[in-house]
């Protein structure tokens, strides 16, 4: 295979030639021809409005709206789609890839339109009395916002300062699609408005549409101009017919070669005849017409050696013709030895450029991989493994992505990667697609991309992701243009991601400091060990930021966590281990927290908690011998008083079980019945409820009278309570128990005793019965509760004997 010229310094006068030939559009009818460097990214695109360049190396001009390459007479030659052009005149189509002096390589883009620059935009205000002026847009995307200069002046003038503050620092932005202007809002805090309507997605702009930015201070209404635009037949196959003869029009173009007659020679020289032109013939002679438009290969080396020796056989004396016979065979020989040792070792780059003519991409990237292994530093083959890797592997990568199946897309890019490893151009590449997959997941898991950021969960995700994309976005943009370029199908999703990204930096503007706020505070209370003054500010920016996501959880993992602090320091393990078992924090906030009380061991070990888990669901499959076994062989060391006094509880139970077992046929045997389920916790014991529930049914008659007499009395002495008056300020600050408030705390707590009793067993046997006596249970419990809290708010007032003798006569269950 033929090696590449690599040296930069040519592929770098090569571009810089064909910067210094471009000529702005002379008419807009002409096709406009964009190239497009792939061996050199680097490189900016050249755009050829008007079809007409010429280097000392090639030259590219128009011609009845085709578009046509020559090459003049360079040195290491200029080839289109790996076939070298020599002497014949080739014509360009769209997509085609010119090579020049086989060290810069372009892509053909040809455009059938005229260029969408022609959209212009005014806005004007629609009140002459706000003081602006209109604005005309001529280049987009054009931005609105505090940040951008047109609007900036205003924050310093007096007459639209305050209206200036409705306007968010990335406000809004007008840009166009396919000759259309859009208007986007940029999640903006007071919203932009179309005719009234606020926006949530992009929107055309159309004459006349009245649009206002942040309130109803900025409001423009919307002046379109555009030119007409020209349908052009430039490289269209349905055009008539091709131009016969083609001739460079000799007034276009810029000149850089010696004579202006040597482009012409050029184009003849091939097919002139040997014989002088007759006089007074045209200026191009007609064997121009045949070979003006051709893409057959120059004849190579071997061909002319074997025309040479062709013409040696023909000729010569009759006597020597076997001597020149012999000769022939062994030169024919040797060519035909040499010829296919050629094409041997020409096969895989045959092979690969089959493998793209036929589309199988796959196979087109490992065959440039293995051919790059001998040559790495030939960029025209590294561009064509470039294309070949991301043709194979960005569409499925896509699919996956869409798909939310982001695993799959990951393996896809892994596959791609060990390409990269022959292939400096595709790593960065391949970076872009992680990173548009990383952006992708974090939609996806957020519930979409009008879901709220997240506490605990988004922050740190999204804070890395616009980090890199900020570090140098004009790069990662140009990456993923490179690959629009060769994936279409990526270029007409791309912009939905970076849509996202734009919402994404929007929002994180404010909730990204909320959160750090909040994780602050939290550090600072947990360190002061006073948690309690979470509940408050934890309340207040949920209140504030209903935007913010996880308020709720984090909310709920303080509630867990101030009920396993409390329940640590009261040392009642059969609590404190309910309580840890059903504790599932959804954020690692109050884990430092955890680790404090473990640490000064007041949280049972994870061996301790395992053991005691064990026996408890032992006891409540009913399995009690296993059970006490179990709580017998944990009762020593830190908790072995707390795990003992469980120990006996349980014991109490089983005995107290096989005793109502023993009084079934007794007469005393529903009291019994009743009282021994009314001893029982309701979430550890059970197996006892379940045991029993088949007697509590055959005595269901007599369970709701019961129920009703406990409630009859819980109303008479809620009547009495409220009849006395209830218990007021002066009492709850005596410094002594006063008759009055013993006798009114006795009423109150009798009352509330009753009611709970009489909803007891109505639970247990009749839930109707429960919810009609549901509203008077609720004043009870409010007017007790209410009380106990206003005794809690005198405690700097009152000494705390005497607080706590009050409490308990008013059935606090924490005392």
């Amino acid at each position: 295979m033929r090696v590449a010229d690599r040296s930069a310094n040519t592929a770098m006068e090569i571009h810089a030639q064909l910067w210094a030939a471009f000529r702005p559009a002379a008419s807009a009818r002409r096709p406009e021809v964009v190239l497009k460097p792939l061996t050199r990214p680097e490189l900016t695109e050249i755009r050829i409005e008007d079809a007409g360049l010429e280097i000392e190396h090639a030259r590219i001009f128009h011609k009845d709206g085709f578009v046509y390459l020559a090459d003049l007479k360079s040195r290491k030659g200029t080839t289109v789609n790996g076939v070298r052009v020599g002497r014949a005149l080739c014509k360009l189509s769209d997509g085609d890839e010119i090579c020049f002096g086989r060290v810069l390589s372009y892509r053909v883009e040809i455009s059938a339109r005229a260029a969408a620059a022609n959209l212009r935009l005014t806005l004007t205000p629609t009140s002459e009395q706000s003081g602006l002026e209109p604005i005309a847009i001529a280049k987009f995307p054009f931005h609105i916002g505090k940040a951008d200069a047109t609007f900036a002046k205003f924050v310093s003038e007096s007459a639209h300062s305050q209206e200036f503050e409705y306007l968010s620092r990335r406000h809004a932005f007008i840009y166009h699609r396919d000759g259309q202007a859009y208007v986007e809002d940029l999640g903006s805090s007071n919203g932009t408005y179309v005719d009234g309507r606020r926006l949530e997605r992009a929107v055309p702009l159309n004459e006349g549409a009245v649009v206002a930015f942040g309130g109803n201070h900025f409001v423009y209404r919307v002046s379109i101009a555009r030119q007409t635009v020209v349908e052009l037949a430039a490289g269209n196959p349905r055009a008539p017919h091709a131009p016969d003869p083609i001739v460079p029009p000799a007034d276009e173009g810029t000149q850089f070669i010696a004579a202006p007659a040597s482009f012409l020679r050029l184009l003849c020289e091939a097919d002139r005849p040997k014989e002088a032109a007759a006089p007074g013939s045209a200026a191009v002679p007609a064997p121009l017409a045949k070979a003006s438009v051709t893409s057959r290969r120059p004849r190579g080396r071997i061909m002319t050696l074997w025309s040479e020796l062709v013409s040696l056989t023909a000729g010569g004396e009759p006597d020597r013709a076997p001597r020149r016979w012999g000769w022939t065979c062994a030169i024919a020989g040797v060519l035909a030895a040499l010829t296919l040792t050629a094409y041997g070792l020409n096969a895989p780059e045959r092979n690969l450029k089959d493998a793209l003519a036929h589309g199988d991409y796959a196979r087109a990237a490992t065959l440039a991989a293995r051919l790059l292994e001998q040559h790495p530093d030939d960029v025209d083959l590294r561009a064509r493994a470039t294309e070949a890797a991301l043709k194979a592997h960005v569409p499925m990568w896509l699919a996956n992505v869409r798909a939310h199946d982001f695993g799959a897309a990951q393996t896809v890019l892994s596959r791609a990667s060990e390409l990269g490893r022959r292939n400096a151009d595709l790593p960065p590449l391949i970076g872009e697609l992680q990173w548009l997959g990383s952006l992708e997941s974090l939609i996806s898991a957020r519930g979409g991309p009008d879901a709220p950021i997240r506490i605990y969960a988004d922050e740190d995700r999204i804070g890395q992701l616009i980090e890199r994309w900020n570090n140098d976005t004009g790069e990662h943009q140009r990456d993923l243009s490179r690959i629009a370029s060769r994936v279409p199908q990526f270029g007409d999703w791309y912009g939905t991601a970076l849509t996202h990204l734009r919402r994404l930096q929007s929002e994180s503007t404010v909730y990204l400091p909320v959160i750090e706020r909040v994780k602050a505070n939290i550090a600072t209370e947990l360190g002061r060990d006073n948690p309690e003054a979470l509940e408050l500010s934890l309340r207040e920016t949920a209140e504030k930021y209903p935007g913010l996501g996880g308020m709720d959880g984090l909310r709920q993992d303080l509630a867990h966590y101030l009920a396993i602090r409390s329940e640590a320091r009261t040392h009642q393990s059969r609590r404190l281990f309910a309580v840890l078992s059903k504790a599932q924090f959804a954020t690692p906030a109050f884990q430092p927290g955890l680790r404090a009380l473990n640490d000064s061991a007041q949280l049972p070990s994870a061996d301790l908690l395992l053991k005691y888990g064990a026996a408890t669901q032992a006891w409540k499959d009913g399995n009690t011998r296993v059970a006490l076994a179990g709580l017998q062989d944990m009762a020593r060391g830190f908790w072995a008083q707390d795990i003992a006094a469980e120990l006996e509880r349980r014991g109490g139970v089983t005995a107290r079980f096989t005793a109502l077992e023993q009084s079934r046929n007794s007469a005393g045997f529903v009291d019994q019945l009743l009282a021994f389920r009314e001893s029982l916790d309701a979430e550890e014991d059970v197996y006892f409820f379940r045991a029993t529930q088949a007697d509590l049914n055959l005595q269901r008659d007599a369970v709701i009278a019961r129920a009703q007499d406990a409630m009859n009395r819980a109303r008479a002495l809620w009547q009495e309570y409220r009849s006395n008056g209830a218990i007021d300020a002066s009492q709850r600050i005596e410094t002594s128990i006063s008759d009055g408030f013993r006798n009114e705390a006795r009423v109150l707590t009798g009352a509330s005793r009753y009611a709970r009793q009489a909803f007891q067993l109505y639970s247990q046997v009749d839930a109707a019965g429960a919810e009609r006596w549901a509203a008077i249970r609720q004043e009870i419990e409010s007017e007790a509760s209410q009380q106990r809290s206003r005794l809690y708010d005198l405690s700097n007032v009152i000494e705390p004997e005497l607080l706590k003798t009050k409490l308990e006569l008013l059935g606090d269950p924490q005392v």
